[in-house]
């Protein structure tokens, strides 16, 4: 009898729900059963402000020592808080079809975030809402909050909060059931989120069996990691953490790849944004983006495009001053 696959994952309500979802499509794709193995992470057990923990894969860490320790045959993480820096003996062998990229607002009344009265409490973790937050309503008083989805929502329906900043895949997948309370989805052109948000990662070993690795290669969709690909070739060459306040989206539209991100100050008080879009339909090069410049003669399929996409997109974020608003992170 042929034994079980073992699919290492998070505590957590959501981790376990979407490392469900994939033990479901892998159990399709291979024929063999797949169990889960729960994992504690650093970020699990440390209670520190994300700020403070910054972009050393204190979501990450704990799961891939487990990998490759032989303890399960592979991962799913929210890409999101994935280091863009891939370990020695691992790798990303599927980025399922991303959901939704965007952030919400919940509050319990639906009140805009703009239009949010001054004084309110709004809780989020991650610098890069922070900054988000206080550009658009700099009224606001912002509560640093760590925590699944649940215990924040109800810290809004409790009212210790006035509203709580989340992704909207996140809520998705649990169900999207709010409780009674608003949702106010953030638009990705204004609001540019973290890159990867929306997206999975499956990742393994890469000496794992050749049936395996073919198995979690069916959940692969090329769209997403060309368009998440991008976006974290932004952050990297940025060589800034993950949680650094850097908002990201890549989007495919008719063969063109549109790039944008934008670098916040950490109050808000200061962004730096690029917007450009790259042909990818093979046998086409040419750029079009700010300037309006022609690229050379382009190789390398899809994925070597928007990698170079990205690192075009960063180097003229830092001459435009962003090295002065994100703090570097050399472990990222």
């Amino acid at each position: 009898m042929t034994a079980a696959l073992r699919l290492g994952t998070r505590r957590s309500a959501l981790a376990i729900t979407q490392s469900q979802m994939v033990a479901d499509a892998v159990a399709a794709a291979s024929g063999r059963a797949v169990e889960l193995v729960p994992i504690v992470s650093e970020g699990d057990v440390n209670r520190a402000s994300l700020s403070q923990l910054g972009g050393r894969g204190v979501f990450a860490n704990g799961l891939r020592e487990a990998l490759a320790a032989d303890r399960c045959d592979f991962l799913v993480h929210s890409l999101k808080d994935l280091p863009t820096a891939q370990p020695e003996g691992l790798v990303i062998a599927a980025t399922p079809t991303r959901e939704d990229a965007r952030d919400v607002v919940v509050t319990r009344d639906g009140i805009p975030l703009g239009a949010l009265a001054p004084g309110s409490r709004v809780g989020t973790g991650s610098p890069r809402r922070i900054a988000q937050a206080l550009r658009h309503n700099p009224r606001l008083d912002i509560h640093d909050i760590r925590g699944n989805v649940d215990s924040r929502l109800a810290r809004v329906r409790d009212g210790e909060l006035d509203a709580v900043i989340l992704a909207a895949a996140g809520i998705s997948r649990l169900g999207g059931d709010l409780g009674g309370l608003r949702a106010e989805p953030l638009g990705l052109a204004e609001w540019p989120t973290a890159p990867g948000q929306g997206s999975l990662a499956v990742e393994t070993r890469s000496d794992i069996d050749a049936d395996i690795l073919a198995a979690l290669a069916q959940l692969d969709d090329e769209d997403t990691r060309v368009a998440i690909t991008a976006e974290r070739t932004v952050l990297s060459a940025l060589d800034a953490g993950c949680s650094a306040p850097v908002g990201t989206h890549a989007a495919l539209s008719d063969g063109d790849l549109r790039v944008r991100a934008v670098v916040y100050a950490l109050d808000g008080t200061r962004r730096i944004g690029i917007d450009r879009t790259v042909r990818l339909a093979p046998g086409y090069g040419g750029e079009t983006g700010s300037g309006n410049e022609a690229g050379a003669a382009d190789d390398g399929g899809p994925i070597a495009r928007a990698t170079r996409a990205g690192r075009e997109a960063a180097r003229r974020l830092l001459e435009r001053g962003a090295a002065d608003l994100v703090p570097r992170e050399s472990t990222t």
